[in-house]
């Protein structure tokens, strides 16, 4: 299944301003076996956006095995994201503090307390790409990578180790961290 193949479920939830619970239970997505999180920031509120299908309108969305992972933070700073939005992260890294202000209230306190973000963070395995290739890539969550990345440069508080889902390929070869969810 590829992200083209739910072109007549994302033309629904534009048009009917279907409710995310209503789009996690169509049975289009039912062979996919999503955390709700994943399937919230990847399909539901980017499925159908033009530079993301175009990055990855490639992946064959059954084949990504989720887990919540623990990252650290120099790993995260150096990951790319995908090629229509490549320097992104880079662009949210240099204003952090006004990237936090955007957002709700909660989001600049849990930064200032914990050092790090309120939500993981979708991070994919580029050997899921086509081509493939080693690591991982900022899937979704550009703005919040781009935030730690800032906060860390300016030596703001960053936590040392960060939450994020990370999609690893379901045939894994033993002895990788991946895991069905």
């Amino acid at each position: 299944m590829k992200l083209a193949d739910l072109a007549p479920l994302m033309e629904r939830r534009r048009d009917g301003g279907m409710s995310f619970d209503r789009f996690r239970d169509d049975a289009a997505l039912l062979p996919l076996r999503w955390p709700d999180d994943v399937l919230e920031q990847v399909l539901f509120e980017h499925g159908d956006n033009p530079s993301f299908v175009y990055d990855y309108g490639a992946v064959d969305l059954r084949e990504i095995a989720w887990r919540l992972e623990t990252i650290s933070a120099s790993e995260l700073c150096e990951m790319p994201t995908g090629a229509s939005d490549g320097g992104c992260i880079d662009l949210f890294a240099r204003n952090p503090e006004h990237w936090i202000k955007v957002r709700p209230a909660p989001v600049g306190r849990h930064w200032e307390e914990h050092g790090t973000w309120l939500r993981a963070p979708i991070l994919i395995s580029r050997q899921l790409l086509d081509p493939p290739c080693e690591g991982l890539q900022v899937w979704e969550g550009r703005t919040r990578v781009g935030v730690l990345c800032g906060r860390h440069r300016r030596r703001l508080h960053v936590a040392p180790h960060h939450q994020a889902w990370v999609g690893r390929p379901r045939t894994a070869p033993s002895g990788s961290r991946s895991t069905h969810l």
